[in-house]
């Protein structure tokens, strides 16, 4: 189902090739450039005809009773004055701190977050999109200012339209693609809100693309190193493309990269380009084509390549190349903060790897290497010394051998238990809860397994196991480390009507602040093994309320597609 911002964009396509109405136009722009930020008020101020005030201000998110108190709209002063005099999108965290500020009249409502766009039309102001109090965050992002100088740019085009051609049949349907390549860039933006996995990302991209300019296939190649690499795709392709590598330095993607604008396939040096070094020696034959380069503040991540055009083609309009220049602006948004959040989580996974070698590194330092220095010593003092002292010596010995064995007997069960590889997570989680338990502190264990119960023929797989015992002893690890808990409780559950594996670690301890930067391996390494099997977790606690963790990790159900013999 369509998000409410795509929602509000295609009525206002609706609106606008039905009526070609101005005033359509401009409600839907602002509503939509409400919805796609989270913005609590919003308004856009049209020019009066010397540019200099507002000649017209519409709003959303303020009552007819808080209107009423405000009093006369504005025509320009202060902050909104500023983007009439220096039309360039401006950020503010808090509005009343900018140095033209005149603060607001009586009745009118808080405001500090700040976001103003402006508007043009054929190269001139027409007004402004304002967006105050973002709901969620102290501000807006540099994400919501992408998607809203996007959303400018698309509005003055619709309102430019419904101006000069109203009744046009020829605008309509320019006017129709306009309004699609706004959806599509903001379907981007709205997934870049919510998702950061760059493959999600990518064929998103890639489909909404092709639906743009009815390409018979769109390709998005990604610069890694010398080359590019087709990373994600969409229509009719030959087998084996995705992953395939482009030379970026003689293919037409890699041309359009170094020139920072479009290049087409029906010249014939990009011919050539794209038969001996790009796709088209990859097996994609092309009538025609279009290149777009993935550019973000000068630096280019890789390009959008289309390939026939279905309707009144094969080749590709002055029109189809502007929408898909415009869209791959929000697409390149897209991919860069994608690619900075993966940076991020690699640089975060590093980090607590390093960290947890670090511990371990201690660990046999202080304990193991220092203990057998000592039975050393002990060893060495037996050289000359009477029989009844060499005799204490070596009992001395014993036991300081059979301590350091039972060390590192727990520093390798720590790495990989043997139980649960030889018997199952049942008893891995036992004999983990076993070791961890200390005066003071219970550990308990509930395992309802089907197998372990004798209700099925396979175990868990691999893989699955491994996630369930790593996330229970990480959550066990914090508890006994900083919980000061009196009682801790694992549960392991099958929902085989679901298909899933329910795993839940709940303490009575002090808490903490689930939502606080973290850089150890506990969270962080739950969240990922969860991740990658594509479950869900969820950590809840506060500081003085104890944990409660609830993992949902995917079983393969009936099918047993990640079961394993026992």
């Amino acid at each position: 189902m369509a998000d409410p911002a795509t929602k509000a964009l295609l009525q206002v396509a609706r609106d606008v090739l039905s009526e070609l109405d101005v005033d359509e136009v401009l409600g839907r722009a602002l509503a939509s450039a409400q919805a796609l930020t989270g913005a609590r008020y919003a308004a856009l101020g049209v020019l009066d005809e010397g540019g200099e005030e507002l000649a017209r201000f519409l709003t959303v998110g303020t009552s007819e009773e808080e209107k009423r108190r405000i009093g006369p709209l504005p025509t320009g002063h202060g902050v909104l004055g500023e983007l009439i005099r220096n039309p360039e999108p401006l950020r503010l965290a808090d509005v009343s701190a900018h140095h033209h500020a005149y603060g607001f009249p009586g009745g009118h409502p808080l405001m500090r977050s700040f976001l103003g766009v402006p508007i043009f039309i054929g190269g001139h102001a027409y007004g402004n999109l304002y967006l105050t109090e973002k709901e969620g965050a102290p501000e807006f992002s540099e994400a919501d200012e992408d998607a809203i100088v996007m959303l400018a740019e698309f509005a003055g085009l619709a309102i430019d339209h419904a101006r000069r051609y109203a009744g046009s049949e020829a605008s309509r349907r320019a006017l129709e693609r306009n309004f699609a390549a706004l959806d599509a860039t903001v379907t981007i933006a709205r997934t870049l809100a919510a998702e950061t996995d760059l493959e999600t990302i990518l064929g998103l991209v890639a489909k909404r693309g092709r639906a743009l300019v009815s390409a018979r296939a769109l390709v998005i190649e990604l610069l890694h190193g010398p080359h590019l690499v087709v990373e994600a795709a969409a229509g009719e392709l030959p087998p084996g493309l995705i992953g395939a590598r482009v030379d970026a330095e003689s293919s037409v993607a890699g041309a359009a990269l170094r020139m920072l604008r479009p290049e087409r396939l029906e010249t014939a040096v990009n011919r050539a380009r794209y038969d001996e070094f790009g796709l088209g020696r990859h097996g994609l034959a092309a009538e025609a084509g279009l290149v777009v380069p993935l550019v973000l503040r000068g630096r280019a991540y890789g390009a959008l390549v289309a390939v026939d055009r279905q309707s009144e083609g094969p080749e590709f309009s002055a029109e189809d190349e502007e929408l898909l220049e415009a869209f791959a602006a929000s697409a390149a948004t897209a991919v860069a903060t994608a690619q900075r959040f993966d940076a991020a989580r690699r640089r975060n996974r590093l980090s607590a790897g390093e960290a947890e070698r670090a511990r371990w590194a201690r660990e046999l330092h202080d304990e193991t290497l220092q203990g057998l220095g000592a039975l050393r010593m002990s060893l060495a003092a037996m050289e000359g010394a009477e029989p009844t002292a060499a005799q204490e010596l070596i009992q001395r010995a014993i036991v300081d051998v059979e301590t350091e064995i039972e060390k590192l007997s727990s520093l390798i069960t720590d790495l990989r238990p043997m139980a649960l590889d030889e018997l199952g997570i049942g008893a891995a989680l036992e004999s983990l809860a076993d070791r961890l338990e200390a005066p003071g502190l219970e550990v308990k264990t509930q395992v309802d397994h089907s197998f372990e119960a004798g209700g099925a023929t396979a175990r868990y797989e691999e893989e699955l196991e491994t996630a369930i015992y790593r996330i229970a002893q990480e959550a066990l690890d914090n508890t006994v480390k900083h919980a000061k808990a009196s009682v801790v409780v694992v549960e392991v559950v099958d929902d085989d009507d679901r298909g899933e594996v329910r795993v839940s670690i709940c303490d009575d301890g002090g808490g903490f602040d689930p939502s606080a930067e973290t850089t150890g391996l506990g969270l962080n390494g739950m969240r990922e093994r969860v991740e990658l099997l594509g479950g869900s977790i969820e950590i809840c606690s506060a500081p003085g309320e104890g944990v409660e963790i609830q993992a949902v990790l995917p079983s393969g159900g009936a099918s047993g597609s990640v079961a394993k013999a026992g």
